[in-house]
């Protein structure tokens, strides 16, 4: 029996997010807004805390630095339960970053400072001990500097080939990403970027085409979120739409990262691929209504309760 349900490997970022923000004040000016708040979040983290929240056994291969962003990140993940035995610290860069002044409508401009997590790096021989698991999810791929030189590709490799279950997200494409996703989409079996991440990636711009062009590069299967109007699964030559729920959103932050944590949390749980991923548009809906890419949402409890009682969108 594993020893946990799942473990989260990849960009770990503090988000300091700020609202309403309708404006930088000019010069030495204030300008006083309602809230601010401070937490985990990244590819990886934004999936895990979510992932915890409901209940399923999680650890993380992160890199922190020696600093005060860290150390709350720390405390964050322990009062959730989040095993850190695996969590790396750096004297070299200081934790990664991100302020959010996330506008009235909920969009958010990011100012990121990458930090220590380009130094995350996972060698062979802690391969055992990171793959005891069921499902294993990568994230940050182009924001993990010392991993993107292809141990990223060794640890999923490794995990496929013990059958676990592996998921990838990534963030801010650049024109090198396809390359550094070529050796990895051959041992990823869920595949699940932002719709229009992956139009990017692939240059193309029909769902069923990007789809086809990731399938043909070795994904198994492709989960493109999109936003209000849901996501798209294609599983088996099939196109499934899934759709959001209806909510008034507040901060979008993370909600593509809660998505994927809490389709892990309910593959874990047994559901079926459809069913997460329906599980996933809920966790992000629940999120889009706080500020932070884990506000918003409880336990499994009150998101099977949102689920029962808030309408989704045609």
């Amino acid at each position: 029996m594993s020893k946990f349900d799942a473990v989260f490997v990849g960009l770990t970022i503090l988000d300091i997010a700020g609202r309403p923000v309708v404006e930088i004040p000019a010069g030495g000016s204030v300008q006083f807004i309602e809230q601010i708040r401070l937490n985990p979040a990244g590819t990886a983290a934004g999936a895990l805390v979510n992932a915890a929240k409901l209940g399923i056994s999680t650890s993380t291969v992160a890199c922190l630095g020696e600093d005060e962003k860290a150390e709350f990140i720390l405390g964050a993940y322990r009062r959730l339960g989040i095993d850190c035995s695996l969590v790396q610290r750096t004297s070299n860069k200081e934790t990664s970053a991100t302020i959010l002044p996330v506008r009235p409508n909920g969009e958010r401009p990011a100012l990121h400072c990458r930090g220590a997590s380009d130094e995350l790096f996972v060698s062979e021989e802690s391969f055992d001990e990171i793959l005891d698991c069921r499902f294993l999810h990568h994230g940050g791929t182009g924001l993990l500097a010392a991993m993107d030189q292809g141990q990223s590709a060794k640890l999923l490799k490794a995990a496929h080939e013990r059958g676990i279950t592996t998921s990838f997200d990534l963030i801010a494409p650049n024109p090198g990403t396809l390359e550094l996703l070529r050796p990895l989409l051959p041992y990823v079996d869920y595949f699940m970027p932002a719709l229009e991440e992956a139009a990017y990636i692939s240059g193309l711009t029909e769902p069923e085409d990007i789809a086809a062009f990731f399938h043909d590069l070795g994904a198994g299967c492709c989960i493109f979120k999109d936003g209000a109007q849901g996501s798209l699964l294609f599983k088996d030559g099939k196109s499934i739409r899934i759709p959001s729920y209806q909510i008034v959103a507040s901060d979008t932050t993370g909600c593509g990262d809660s998505y994927c944590g809490g389709f892990i949390a309910a593959l874990a749980k047994g559901y079926s691929v459809e069913e997460a991923c329906l599980v996933g548009s809920a966790v992000a809906a629940l999120v889009a209504t706080g500020l932070g890419s884990d506000a918003g949402l409880v336990d499994w409890q009150q998101l099977q309760a949102f689920m029962a009682n808030t309408p989704v969108n045609a």
